[in-house]
């Protein structure tokens, strides 16, 4: 992958799109060398296309309720995102099950707010993850950047980035304090990805040391 020009991505939404204008800010500050070439939400009713439209970012919708299958589904979110020229597709708060297409085996990122394989899974998102994290009486959480397979919060493991839990958080104190760090592992791995720094070994992703 050439570092001469800005990785493009394709990022897919659920909700607030608060990763995706994560990532607009980080490429508007010049600190990710990116171009978003398209968002694919799987609801009309959500902000962050709000936020793709206001970055004049093409945008698409596909509803899972609309398929009979997963591959139906995957297949039609995946050919928005290789019609845009994507190299990356980012999931950012994304919720639907996807059957990655081969060719997009390796190409495919995730971030979940909580260090896996703890506490990810079927229904764990949001400030569920955080509430678990509390009710387990864990003294530490993060983020956890990954590559998508085709189970949820499953695939191999990019990098990982930690915060305290306090004594008196709650599930939108901790929740905050994740997102800060969310904010910095997810560019970073997408940065490593752009200067082909990441190996797949099994379940491992080894970070090839950058060349002098």
């Amino acid at each position: 992958m050439s570092t001469t020009k800005p990785i493009k991505l394709a990022v897919l939404v659920s909700g607030g799109g608060t990763t995706l204008q994560n990532f607009i800010d980080e490429i508007g500050a010049k600190t990710l060398y990116a171009e978003i070439k398209v968002v694919v939400a799987s609801r009309t009713d959500i902000k962050g296309l709000d936020r793709a439209r206001a970055a004049g970012i093409a945008a698409h919708v596909v509803e899972r309720s609309k398929f009979s299958t997963v591959e139906e589904f995957s297949a039609r979110v995946f050919k928005h995102c290789g019609e845009s020229g994507a190299e990356l597709v980012c999931l950012g708060g994304w919720l639907c099950m996807l059957a990655i297409p081969q060719r997009w085996h390796g190409k495919v990122m995730n971030i979940h707010p909580a260090l896996l394989p703890s506490f990810g899974g079927k229904g764990m998102y949001g400030l569920r993850v955080h509430q678990a994290v509390l009710d387990h009486g864990c003294k530490v959480s993060g983020c956890t950047v990954h590559f998508v397979d085709d189970q949820y919060d499953n695939g191999p493991i990019i990098l990982q980035r930690t915060c305290a839990v306090l004594d008196d958080d709650t599930a939108e104190t901790l929740a905050h304090r994740v997102f800060e760090e969310e904010r910095m592992a997810y560019p970073e791995a997408i940065r490593l990805c752009h200067q082909d720094r990441l190996t797949i070994e099994g379940r491992r992703v080894r970070i090839v040391p950058a060349s002098a």
